[in-house]
């Protein structure tokens, strides 16, 4: 029997939740190493010297060091619901990208403020929703996910950080009158079975030898 995919994650950073939901969605088996990002073991180092997780390590010795090349990677294996089917590539691409780059960048500085003092929490709060959850909400005005009236590799890409940008202040963001169906897209994705399955707490998987 061969052996199954290494995947080595971290349960609550985004860009490893968005891998897991497409692998979990695919149905594709893989031994899940959970990493201690103070502590990163010495395999994942060797297979990807960046040192950031996801990184997914297939049988055949081929190491995927990108989240997006994984979620792909996965549903090629098996799509059961469409979800690279279900609008464009280059839409649901384009999508990602704007929400791996500048909008990622707006989180990161919202979320650790402190960190960032030549603009306040506020402000970065602000830039945020205007160059990049406005148009998810306009988007979501007209149908209940971002690019068609089905669930696509685009929402499932963008969720996870929409998410983490909610938790940041979770009663403006429960509150705020100009993203209330990004409000409800949210909570639609996060009520998914297929969510909670890939946040379980882990079992505890020997290190890889």
């Amino acid at each position: 029997m061969s052996p199954l995919p290494l995947l080595f994650s971290y349960r609550r950073c985004p860009y490893a939740i968005r891998a897991r939901l497409a692998l979990w969605q695919a149905g594709v088996a893989v031994q899940v190493h959970e990493v201690s990002l103070r502590d990163k073991p010495a395999e994942l180092l060797r297979l990807s010297p960046k040192g950031t997780v996801p990184v997914l390590c297939l049988p055949d010795g081929t190491v995927l060091e990108q989240s997006l090349d994984i979620m792909r990677w996965a549903l090629a294996q098996h799509d059961p619901d469409g979800w690279l089917q279900v609008a464009p590539m280059a839409e649901m691409l384009a999508l990602i990208a704007r929400n791996d780059g500048p909008f990622k960048q707006l989180l990161d500085r919202y979320k650790y403020a402190e960190r960032h003092p030549e603009r306040s929490a506020a402000d970065w709060c602000d830039e945020a929703v205007r160059t990049h959850l406005a148009d998810l909400e306009t988007r979501l005005h007209s149908q209940p996910w971002l690019c068609s009236t089905r669930c696509s590799l685009a929402d499932m890409a963008l969720l996870p950080f929409v998410r983490q940008f909610a938790q940041v202040d979770r009663v403006w963001f429960d509150a705020t009158p100009a993203l209330p169906a990004l409000r409800a897209w949210l909570q639609r994705g996060l009520a998914l079975p297929l969510f909670a399955t890939v946040m379980a707490k882990p079992a505890h998987h020997p290190a890889p030898g």
